[in-house]
């Protein structure tokens, strides 16, 4: 692996992972469901994020590897939970990167309807295939760009809708709109405050990505400058443009409306006479799902490599060519995503597509405990041996073990919401026995004895110690 990705990279790449298709389009479906509580559930699902990666950049910046939390779980909880949450993790991007793949086909017909979709999907797919297969800086650089574009179009649509709230522009300039249409339609919370609470796992689903501000530790230029700025950076921008466009949303544009038949962002400016604002946000969907399916062959792949140099996968797929690239696992990886691409277009029904979506959510859920886990681990060994992570650490989770123990738990209760939310209940049928098969395959089959060296031949946190020159 070469260490090929700039500042820059790092703090776009995660908001790349986030910010995808399913934000431009599937945030109607939330307000409607939510109404204008909607904003309050990204504010709530934000406070997550933050906790969930400054745990994962204090170990980021002590121990950046490839593979991140995968390496860290084998040496700070256990080889066989390890390889569980490693392998659901692939799962995780597995089954969401295929959704990206056909947004982009489902976007290109509006502009091309007579190539069919599923066309358009093969192409998007191969090209960022290929990314992917090239150097890491290459992947860097387009994610850099495609994110800025997301990011942009963001805030522009942000002053849009102050300008509008405020009768500046629009259709209805001279009158300034108030709370008449947050509050016209039920309240702030129209449909009760336990709908927020049962619908958290969507609003996670959301935010999924943010780990990979650590998965790219192990190819940063200097993780330990790049992996902090980027943590504080990137989560209170990540928390802006979610919670903050959705008020402006519900304060826009009448909550009920909102739906999944278009982007819920084009619908609203459509409204006020932006008529052009349909094109406009079709390309920025479009952008926005060749993000996020880049990011997530990223993430899936690199986790792969980690699993494979701990003896949890076979180890041909931690193969890396001349670039440091490691084409075995983007394979691996891209492999079950076009099988999942051709069973989607097969279904038309769209269930598929529900269970799937709602499957990388909840095992994306699980990667985020064990980041946390992790650090808690890590925190602790510390302490049995004396260190005072304060004067040793360069970047450390504040308020430490309260805020640690505070994430395990909120993240523990939104998953056992999804057993009580019966549209989301079949993805814990799935996502259970994807975290536990893995887990008795390895405690089976896997090498026992290559965990015990762990990632280039010494345990991470050996290694960690031997470093900062600190004796067990």
């Amino acid at each position: 692996m070469q260490r090929g990705l700039k500042n820059r990279h790092i703090q776009l790449i995660a908001m790349g992972g986030i910010i995808g298709s399913c934000y431009f389009l599937g945030n109607g479906y939330l307000i409607d469901t939510m109404g204008p509580a909607a904003c309050l559930a990204f504010l709530f699902g934000g406070m997550i994020v933050f906790m969930v990666t400054y745990c994962l950049g204090e170990l980021a910046v002590a121990m950046p590897v490839c593979g991140s939390f995968v390496n860290y779980a084998n040496d700070l909880i256990s080889p066989t939970w390890a390889a569980g949450v490693g392998w659901s993790y692939y799962t995780n991007w597995v089954v969401y990167i295929p959704a990206e793949f056909i947004a982009t086909g489902i976007i290109m017909n509006n502009f091309f309807p007579a190539v069919d979709p599923l066309y358009w999907s093969i192409i998007f797919g191969i090209i960022l295939t290929i990314v992917n297969m090239l150097y890491v800086g290459t992947f860097g650089e387009l994610e850099f760009w495609l994110a800025l574009i997301k990011v942009c179009a963001i805030v522009i649509f942000t002053v849009l809708a102050v300008l509008i709230f405020f009768g500046l522009i629009g259709n209805q300039q001279g009158h300034v709109l108030g709370t008449s249409i947050l509050l016209g339609s039920g309240g702030f919370f129209p449909g009760g405050f336990v709908i927020v609470l049962l619908s958290m796992s969507l609003i996670i689903n959301n935010y999924l990505g943010s780990e990979l501000i650590g998965i790219a530790a192990g190819e940063s230029e200097q993780p330990e400058k790049a992996i902090p700025v980027a943590v504080r950076n990137v989560t209170f921008r990540i928390v802006a443009m979610f919670s903050i466009p959705t008020l402006l949303l519900t304060v826009i544009f009448p909550w009920k409306q909102a739906g999944l038949e278009e982007s819920v962002f084009a619908a609203a400016l459509n409204a006020y006479g932006f008529n052009w604002a349909g094109v406009v946000m079709s390309l920025v969907v479009l952008t926005a799902a060749v993000s996020c399916a880049n990011s997530g062959i990223y993430g899936s792949s690199r986790a792969v490599v980690g699993m494979a140099q701990t003896g949890m996968a076979p180890r041909w797929m931690a193969k890396t060519n001349r670039r440091g690239v490691p084409y075995a696992a983007v394979i691996v990886c891209m492999i079950p995503a076009w099988i999942a691409l051709f069973a989607y277009t097969l279904d038309t029904s769209g269930q598929i597509y529900t269970i799937l979506l709602s499957l990388s959510g909840f095992t994306g859920l699980l990667s985020w405990i064990c980041i946390c886990w992790c650090q808690y681990n890590f925190r602790r060994r510390l302490e049995k041996m004396g260190v005072d992570a304060k004067k040793t650490l360069k970047f450390t989770m504040p308020y430490f073990p309260y805020v640690t123990c505070f994430a395990i738990l909120i993240m523990a209760v939104i998953m056992l919401y999804t057993f009580i939310n019966p549209d989301l209940r079949i993805s814990s049928y799935i996502g259970i026995p994807m975290l536990v098969v893995p887990m008795i395959l390895y405690h089976l089959f896997g090498d026992k004895e290559k965990h015990k060296a762990g990632l280039g031949g010494v345990n991470v946190f050996e290694q960690f110690l031997k470093t900062n020159g600190i004796k067990e």
